[in-house]
């Protein structure tokens, strides 16, 4: 029997119509599982494939007997809507009339607004602009949602939407004039011709009030209290020179000059020197006012009267009247300006750029220093001079200051010559001599052979002690030194004379190891001598 067109017919021999049973039990947990037949133990119709469509899923490219194959482009992958619109904003500027009541100055005010429309999900969102000082509430006017397009309630779509037309939301219509860069490449990729951009009308409330704004604030009186507060702690300083050259014990004395802009009041500090023998109070004038330009007073008016009132005085003193370089009289005394300090310098910079504050020279009969000498009292012959010249320098004395890289250096190095008595005493003659050079300290010592049947009690002769040369004074001694030892000199000690006669064989080692040191001539006459014959003084 054969199935014709929209007709139907049911099997009259089938019995079975249940379902196929999907649902079932494993390991005590309920697992669905799929149909494997349809009802009636039918078989599905998804599992009907006839020999043509299996073999065009087993093979890539199936042959076909009859017709010509035709390649299928690659499908792309899918991408959801949400995924590929995500962050997608079209944005139109657009504006509203808003109607004003009951004022003379504006019928109706244009307010300024921007449209965003997101892909994403069709919602929309109508910011307003903030205008400054504007006195009304501005901001986000609707937040994001759909808006209703009619009263069936269908939401603006972005096909909806183009330059020129009026979008009307919930009673206010906003007339859109122009859109960004994005929004007109997307309208027209979709195939959608926008309008040519329109002006945005200007609102003539807000033109009125830019062109009624005044061009220049009007200055202000002078405000003492505000004066106070802008210049407190702000203090002109000037180093100038009291000029006493009229009194009868002329003097120069240094005095430094505050200006403080808080109050246009002047103080006068003096410096006081060391032992100057002054009271060490250093206000020289307190501070105040100082009247630089009096008025006319009355013939009558007594002229021994002191107190000046301000009523009396025409002009005070200001910082234009302060200049490094001039001299100023200030209640009656005569100031030199030299100089002044950082903060001084810049504040002139600033608010009087034509007044130049350049130090000049002070005079040297006006020096602020007078550096003294200390004067050094003559030796008198009690211990060393180093130790004495402390005594004159400080109070508590300390012991002098050695030279300790010398002494570590120079350490157990002594130089020893043998030498002569050189006088006119013919008792003298035969007495032989080993003086001792400790390159340490600089100290000489000498010891006296002993010498049978002389009469001489031999051995130390000198202790260890600095040798002044000849001619040397006591201020600026000058001590013997290696260089004055060579065979042959003459050493004067405190009055006895000696001549060097001979050195060991270390002080010809020391020369030759430090030949730079000293001169050719002082070492060559060394080099003559064999050097055995001195010989160790004896403990």
């Amino acid at each position: 029997m054969s199935l014709n067109m929209n007709s139907t017919f049911r099997d009259v021999r089938k019995s079975a119509f249940h379902r196929c049973q999907t649902l079932v039990y494993r390991n005590g947990f309920a697992l669905p599982r799929r149909p494997t037949v349809g009802i009636g133990q039918d078989p599905l119709l998804s599992e009907q494939l006839i020999q043509q469509q299996i073999s065009e899923l087993s093979s890539e490219t199936p042959y076909i007997t009859h017709g010509s194959y035709q390649e299928q482009g690659l499908v792309e992958d899918f991408i959801p809507a949400y995924v590929a619109l995500d962050k997608k904003v079209l944005r139109f500027y657009a504006y509203f009339e808003e109607d004003i009541l009951f004022s003379p100055k504006e019928q109706h005010r244009v307010c300024p607004v921007v449209i965003y429309y997101y892909l994403e999900d069709d919602s929309m969102c109508i910011f307003e602009p903030r205008v400054e000082n504007s006195g009304i509430p501005q901001g986000e006017r609707i937040k994001r949602q759909r808006l209703p397009r009619n009263e069936h309630g269908e939401p603006y779509l972005w096909k909806n939407l183009n330059i020129g037309m009026d979008l009307e939301v919930y009673g206010v219509k906003y007339h859109i004039t122009q859109c960004d860069a994005f929004t007109k490449e997307f309208m027209e990729s979709e195939g959608i011709v926008l309008n040519d951009p329109e002006p945005m009308p200007v609102d003539p409330y807000g033109q009125s009030r830019k062109n009624t704004l005044p061009s220049h604030t009007t200055p202000s009186s002078f405000d003492q209290m505000q004066q106070f507060i802008d210049m407190d702690r702000k203090v002109l300083r000037f180093f100038a020179l009291l000029d006493d050259a009229d009194a009868l014990f002329a003097d120069t004395r240094p005095v430094t000059i505050q200006f403080y802009l808080g109050d246009n009041t002047v103080e006068i500090r003096e410096v006081h020197e060391a032992n100057s023998g002054r009271d060490p109070f250093p206000i020289l004038m307190h501070r105040q006012k100082l009247p630089k330009i009096f008025k006319a007073a009355p013939q009558n008016f007594p002229s021994c009267v002191l107190e000046v009132s301000k009523a009396e005085v025409e002009e005070y003193y200001t910082p234009k009247d302060f200049q490094t370089g001039q001299t100023m009289k200030l209640r009656g005394r005569r100031f030199l300006l030299y100089d002044c300090d950082g903060f001084t310098k810049e504040y002139y910079q600033e608010n009087h750029p034509d007044i130049q504050m350049k130090p000049s020279e002070v005079p040297n009969k006006t020096s602020l220093v007078q550096l003294r000498k200390k004067e050094v009292p003559p030796y008198n012959g009690f211990g060393s001079l180093e130790d004495s010249l402390q005594n004159c320098l400080y109070l508590i004395p300390d012991p002098p200051k050695k030279n300790v890289l010398k002494m570590l250096e120079n350490n157990n190095k002594v130089l020893c010559y043998s030498a002569r008595m050189e006088s006119q005493n013919p008792d003298d003659d035969g007495r032989l001599f080993i003086l001792s050079y400790a390159l340490a300290n600089d100290m000489i010592s000498i010891y006296e052979k002993p010498t049978r049947n002389s009469g001489i009690i031999g051995g130390k002769f000198l202790k260890d002690t600095r040798i002044s040369k000849p001619g040397s004074t006591v201020e600026n001694p000058e001590f013997y030194s290696p260089a004055d030892f060579a065979i042959g000199a003459t050493l004067q000690v405190f009055g006895r004379r000696f001549v060097l006669t001979d050195a060991d064989q270390y002080v010809l080692n020391y020369l030759e190891s430090n030949a730079e040191a000293w001169c050719e001539d002082r070492k060559q006459p060394a080099n003559d001598q064999n050097g055995d014959d001195v010989a160790e003084p004896s403990s």
